[in-house]
């Protein structure tokens, strides 16, 4: 099959639109036809480098990180399965999460999908099933690699079974789409990492796609006060809309508004969503957690970052805890499923997410309106 897919070539370059060809989906694989594609932080990792493959995995591999498909939200229509595909036959309606899920893995058997065995493979930009290459520019046959062993970059892409997870056919595919990555990631950041409880305080530190669902998890948990802190009066704004009960512009900010609303105990739960998180800032976020309060670190680092600013005898002797969380700690095939159902039920907010939808053609202006804060969440519709 030939296509077209947004393929970026190097760090710090603008994502190109070239023409590709598909191969056949291969022993659990099936092609999908998407019908929207999220423009997640996450893909900006791989301009920036910070989720870059080290030179020694690399050369280990025996092919490079680069050239790579972006896009790792998206849903539409199965329209080929390979050989022993079992869960999935063509005209299923699937959304495409990131982390994959084998279901049989120490993890997925605890409930622990987000942590799921198969998600080793998410930076190597390869098929699941072998490390080869489904995708391949269609004017010489280099082989291109795939975001997160998704690629939704692209019109259509072959990806795992694993990767596919079913939905009812009464299900918008496009509006599913945003479920793949960042509604799962900030609603279960408060749901399950945090675990908010009804009448807790909660802080929440960076608005995009990822905070503004924490906010809609931490409102479902039912919060008492929900802060969020954000510099851009926009996403302030659409914070309150989305069920925060105040907006900050900074962490000073925040400070002095959890103590005075929590008469000096702060806030049980923070979570940080900023775009890249800096070590910097932890132990400013974990000042306004409370005695035995959690702070959760949902966002990505640079890959090479190692050096945290933390206050041990704080840590030690008022008990707090600093967690990560990857997906939110959520289980794909739970759910993706479930969340849609409260979709349909107007119980979680999609169609408010989307600022502005855009053509594949327009990915670098997509980028562009995130990095100058004027979108929750950019969709790319096919």
């Amino acid at each position: 099959m030939d296509t077209k897919a947004a393929v970026l070539w190097k760090t710090h370059s603008p994502w190109e639109i070239e023409e590709i060809t598909l191969d056949d989906p291969g022993p659990g694989e099936v092609t999908v036809e998407l019908a929207a594609s999220g423009l997640c932080h996450s893909d900006e990792h791989l301009v920036t480098g910070d989720m870059r493959m080290p030179d020694d995995m690399q050369e280990l591999l025996g092919f490079p990180q680069y050239p790579i498909i972006g896009g790792h939200e998206g849903a539409g229509t199965v329209v080929e399965v390979g050989p022993g595909v079992t869960s999935l036959a063509v005209g299923d309606n699937v959304a495409l999460s990131f982390i994959p899920s084998c279901g049989r893995c120490p993890s997925c058997s605890t409930g622990k999908q987000s942590l799921c065995d198969l998600g080793q493979f998410l930076i190597v930009g390869r098929q699941i099933a072998g490390l080869t290459a489904r995708h391949h520019l269609a004017k010489d046959g280099t082989d291109i690699g795939i975001m997160c062993c998704l690629g939704t970059f692209a019109p259509h892409t072959v990806v795992n079974e694993a990767s596919c997870i079913k939905l009812e056919d009464d299900i918008p595919t496009d509006k599913a789409a945003l479920v793949g990555c960042g509604v799962t990631t900030g609603w279960g950041t408060s749901v399950y990492r945090a675990q908010v409880q009804p009448g807790e305080t909660v802080v929440i530190v960076g608005i995009g796609g990822i905070g503004i669902n924490a906010i809609q998890g931490a409102v479902m948990c039912g919060a008492r006060h929900i802060v969020a802190v954000d510099p851009v009066q926009f996403k302030r704004d659409s914070a309150l809309q989305f069920g925060a009960t105040h907006a900050v512009s900074d962490l000073e900010e925040a400070f002095a508004l959890v103590g005075e609303i929590t008469w000096g105990a702060m806030a049980e739960k923070a979570i940080i969503t900023t775009g890249v998180a800096e070590g910097s800032m932890i132990a400013s976020v974990m000042a306004l957690v409370s005695k035995g309060g959690r702070c959760v670190v949902t966002s990505v680092a640079d890959i090479a970052a190692t050096e945290v600013t933390l206050s041990l005898f704080e840590l030690t002797l008022m008990q707090k805890e600093l967690v990560g969380g990857i997906f939110g700690g959520a289980n794909a095939r739970r759910d993706i499923p479930r969340l849609m159902r409260l979709y349909k039920e107007g119980k979680l907010k999609l169609d408010e997410l989307v600022t502005t939808e855009y053509k594949l053609e327009d990915v670098n202006q997509g980028y562009q309106d995130m990095r100058d804060g004027k979108n929750l969440r950019g969709l790319i519709r096919y």
